[in-house]
């Protein structure tokens, strides 16, 4: 098989961030930050596809950017399977969020101890010197436990100070967290205050009051909520609506500034039209002269650049899907235009098979799949090495011979030219152009 750059389209040519932001795999409940490195990331569950329902819930990863348009899959930080004290069978690992202090990235995330997941909610933690690879799971936070304990947030004060929060069957709690960032001083307490408080709660700073954001109970479509105070752990003075519902089910956001401007991160589910396949939007967000929030406005396009669009990965190699091993029903045509691609991907049990892949030094790699299709949503299922990554989205280009597609996600690579790639369809009419693999820096 030849490699080379093959002058591909790929996802640097976007001009804003559009809406849905990330679209090849479905995220949901996004945490934003933006770190000492100059980039913003997104910490997002993941909502596994074909969906079961929200005990499928797994594998995390992140998103960063440097430019608001422009998101690189950081690559799955953690799952169900790497947590030693966990549910025996695995998902329901909902609502994130991640904070930093002294060095350490800490991510937080609500999983079940039991079989029983809903009376036995925990808040675990894990560890990282890095804010999007890295992360060993280090137990759970002591003391907090039980019915409805999920979406935990924490804040990282001027001072340095730590606070947790968290909720859901309408009870919000706050606490500080100890130095170690893992076990509480006080205990927690009720945030008082909050008018029709759901879940998801979210907590910022902005000129020195604070800003708690959350979902209410709107029935079937839940609205965003938030409250202000002059202290983290209130009380609160309740100050209204400004998202209104998404069209989905549930509602889940963070508010954060990048470069000078304020974005709300929030989900929908306009690619799927299921309420548990979730896509994460961003949008911007705009406060009046008295600190209140100007209702967020919806949109399409999402936001623009903040900066320029990331360099080209010159250790990018293509591979041209049609000098790929063809096997199961998918077959190689030849365009007007003299290019060779594989089609007759929509049939059940065919694929695509690229062996020789080269992995470079081995670690996390960025896989582009480039395609057409004519159809709104088609879906390829991606195998790395014999394991399972779930399927990709692959949304309309305009017609079935329309390429310019891109879809992409990070994998782990063994080192040299020893890995597989097989994509499978039986999930829409597409045709594949190229694959593009790109090895990530630690």
């Amino acid at each position: 098989m030849t490699t080379g750059n093959q002058g591909l389209q790929t996802k640097r040519q976007k001009t804003t961030s559009q809406n849905p932001a990330i679209t090849s795999i479905y995220t949901a409940d996004p945490s934003a930050h933006v770190w000492n490195d100059g980039k913003i990331y997104i910490y997002a569950s993941h909502d596994m596809d074909p969906a079961r329902g929200c005990d499928l819930m797994d594998r995390y990863h992140v998103f960063s950017s440097e430019d608001m348009v422009h998101w690189v899959d950081e690559g799955e930080i953690l799952s169900s399977d790497d947590v030693s004290w966990g549910r025996p069978e695995g998902g329901f690992m909902w609502a994130p969020d991640c904070a930093y202090k002294n060095g350490t990235y800490y991510f937080y995330y609500p999983h079940p101890s039991d079989s029983n997941w809903n009376d036995s909610w925990k808040i675990g933690v894990a560890t990282s010197d890095k804010p999007a690879s890295g992360f060993t799971d280090q137990g759970y936070v002591p003391g907090l436990g039980g019915f409805a304990l999920i979406d935990p947030c924490v804040l990282v004060d001027d001072d340095n100070s730590a606070y947790m929060y968290y909720g859901g069957g309408s009870v919000c709690l706050g606490g500080e967290l100890n130095e170690d960032m893992i076990s509480l001083k006080d205990g927690m307490k009720e945030m008082e205050g909050l008018e029709d408080f759901h879940e998801a709660a979210w907590v910022f700073k902005r000129n020195g009051l604070y800003y708690l954001t959350y979902a209410d109970n709107l029935e079937d479509n839940n609205r965003m909520r938030y409250a202000t105070s002059e202290s983290p752990l209130g009380p609160w003075t309740y100050r209204g609506i400004f998202l209104e519902p998404t069209g989905c089910s549930t509602t889940h956001g963070s508010v954060v500034e990048f470069k000078g401007q304020w974005y709300l991160f929030y989900h929908n589910q306009a690619i799927s039209g299921q309420g548990n396949l979730r896509s994460v939007c961003i949008d911007y967000l705009d406060f009046n002269e008295d600190g209140s929030i100007k209702t967020v406005v919806q949109t399409l396009e999402g936001v623009s650049s903040v900066g320029p669009a990331p360099a080209h990965n010159p250790q990018q190699k293509s591979y041209p899907a049609a000098e790929s091993m063809v096997f199961g029903g998918a077959q190689i045509r030849k365009l007007e235009s003299g290019q060779s691609v594989v089609t007759d991907l929509e049939r059940e049990g065919s694929y695509v098979l690229f062996e020789n892949v080269d992995g470079g030094e081995g670690g996390r790699s960025s896989i582009e799949l480039h395609y057409a299709t004519g159809e709104r949503l088609a879906k390829l299922q991606l195998t790395v090495n014999d394991k399972d990554y779930s399927l990709l989205n692959a949304l309309s280009t305009g017609g079935p011979h329309e390429f310019g597609g891109v879809s992409d996600i990070t994998v782990y690579l063994q080192p040299g030219e020893a890995n597989t790639i097989k994509l499978s369809g039986g999930y829409g009419e597409i045709s594949l152009e190229a694959i593009t693999v790109s090895p990530l820096k630690d």
